[in-house]
């Protein structure tokens, strides 16, 4: 705690807040000074402006570190969020770091589509952002020499993909790919699908004529996505890398990570408000109507919602994500690229969900006694800013870090509308849902940018948010003595730990 300062010395006091961080809560008063913490005390001087949180919970604005806006894409689908639609709908749901990707193309540069990702984000974003990567063309010279160079301008993480045609890659390009993510110190997310096992099936069920949203779910099994773990986490093993699996559904892919990370491997995991209030029924309906829940992997049962709730309680997963990915039921572009008798392999993939990720998960997370609030905080902002590169700058607070903070009303009835919402999307895939959370006030760096339903903040509020190597993507200490073939590798330890944030913990 700091002492009071002079009168005077804060832009903003929030008074009377009860503040929870991934460790801690106490009360206290909160000053902002240019945009930071500047103190934690009862009985500050005023300040230039003040905010009364009455008691209620301040905690850290959220990190989104799996979103998808303007993003391009290889098929004509368009998703309905850019950055100020979709920046704005993740301040009004509590969130004030958002983690989008820069998308490559196969046959692409990979720099340039950095650069082409800056030209429609900058200046548009009303939160503050940074970018992962997709890679999708592995050639020599993105993984020998366009990576490392964006690593050191910041770019400290990067997807990719073991399905859909367009942007997976084969194994021997994965571990390139998870070289240089070791050699330079980034975090490589994983989506884990097996592509050749969902092909088959997917093709044979089209012969049948078996073409309607429920048929995606049945096309990409359980046992897809545990494969696809487990072959991710032996590349990985292979060559002593971290990874973060994205997206994990149930079960079975559970298994798998539980199981790397209980052998000691540095196997990190996400899972997202699907996999918890969604369910493979919600693709059922007349013609199309279950493409508002098509995304891959898709919603499984309710006793695979269970295992998703346990693996969150007992430290399984270290991220909360939406993987926001906004494409519009209606309209060009969207869903139904063919009408209402669109197959289901040609229905763009995701939902939306940047704005009710964190009012969810309160509510049926903390509110229900699943979880304690410090692990909500933990899941949702603390652990994505440390495994990206973004603590403590974002992810807590604390004297120093940037002024985001959430003031949540709880006890609450809130029904989820989409008339509502903040996003350009024509439908919410949890419309009719009671939640008893809602933010009251979102601040971004001590600016108020939504509060008691209103959207304050204004396109270009937002800065972008250059990335530390993250620590939790150093190998672990004894590779020689985990993995003896690596020795005969002689650059393997090219990066060293200087200047790194720290771990997010034991789980893995």
């Amino acid at each position: 705690m700091s002492l009071p300062d002079s009168p005077g010395a804060y832009d903003l006091v929030v008074r009377n807040a009860r503040v929870a961080t991934a460790a801690d809560v106490f009360e206290t008063d909160i000053g902002v000074r240019d945009g930071r913490i500047a103190a934690l005390a009862r009985g500050l001087p005023a300040g230039a402006r003040e905010i009364d949180a009455a008691g209620r919970w301040v905690l850290p604005g959220g990190v989104d570190a799996h979103c998808h806006l303007a993003q391009k894409t290889g098929d004509g689908s368009v998703m309905a969020d850019d950055f100020r639609s979709g920046t704005r709908s993740a301040a009004c749901g509590g969130t004030t770091t958002v983690i989008p990707f820069a998308a490559q193309l196969k046959g692409e540069s990979l720099a340039q589509a950095v650069r082409d990702y800056h030209a429609v984000a900058d200046g548009q974003a009303c939160i503050d952002y940074a970018f992962h990567m997709i890679v999708a063309d592995a050639t020599p010279s993105v993984t020998n020499e366009e990576l490392p160079a964006l690593i050191d301008q910041g770019y400290t993480s990067f997807k990719i993909y073991m399905t859909y045609d367009d942007l997976k890659l084969d194994d021997r390009q994965i571990l390139d790919v998870l070289y240089a993510a070791r050699r330079h110190g980034a975090m490589t997310m994983i989506h884990a699908e097996s592509s050749d096992c969902i092909a088959w099936l997917a093709d044979r069920m089209l012969a049948e004529g078996l073409d309607t949203p429920p048929y995606h779910a049945l096309s990409r099994p359980p046992v897809a996505e545990r494969e696809a773990t487990h072959r991710a986490i032996s590349l990985a093993e292979l060559l002593d890398t971290p990874i973060l699996i994205v997206h994990v559904s149930g079960p079975d892919a559970i298994e798998q990570i539980r199981w790397a990370q209980t052998r000691g491997l540095k196997i990190y995991a996400e899972t997202c408000p699907q996999y918890l209030f969604l369910t493979a029924a919600d693709l059922e309906g007349d013609l199309l109507h279950g493409a508002r829940c098509i995304c891959s992997p898709p919603p499984r049962d309710e006793a695979a919602q269970q295992a998703v709730w346990n693996g969150l309680a007992n430290g399984t997963f270290q991220v909360f994500s939406s993987d926001h990915a906004p494409f519009r039921f209606d309209g060009p572009g969207g869903k139904k690229p063919e009408g209402e008798h669109t197959p289901f392999n040609h229905v763009p993939n995701g939902i939306p969900g940047l704005e009710t990720r964190l009012p969810l998960l309160f509510s049926e997370g903390v509110l229900q006694g699943r979880m304690d609030i410090n692990d909500f905080v933990a899941l949702t902002s603390t652990q994505p800013a440390k495994l990206y590169g973004l603590y403590p700058r974002k992810g807590t607070i604390a004297i120093g870090t940037d002024a985001d903070m959430v003031i949540w009303d709880t006890g609450i009835t809130r029904v989820i509308r989409n008339g509502d919402l903040h996003h350009n999307v024509d439908y919410t895939p949890y419309e009719g849902r009671t939640v008893q959370a809602w933010p009251a006030i979102t601040l971004s760096r001590g600016q108020v940018v939504y509060a008691d339903g209103v959207f304050q903040g204004q396109a270009g509020q937002g800065r972008f948010l250059r990335c530390d190597r993250p620590a939790p993507a150093r190998p672990r200490r004894a590779t020689r003595r985990h993995a003896p073939w690596l020795s005969a590798l002689s650059r393997m330890d090219a990066w060293t730990d200087a200047g790194t944030a720290g771990d997010v913990g034991d789980a893995a």
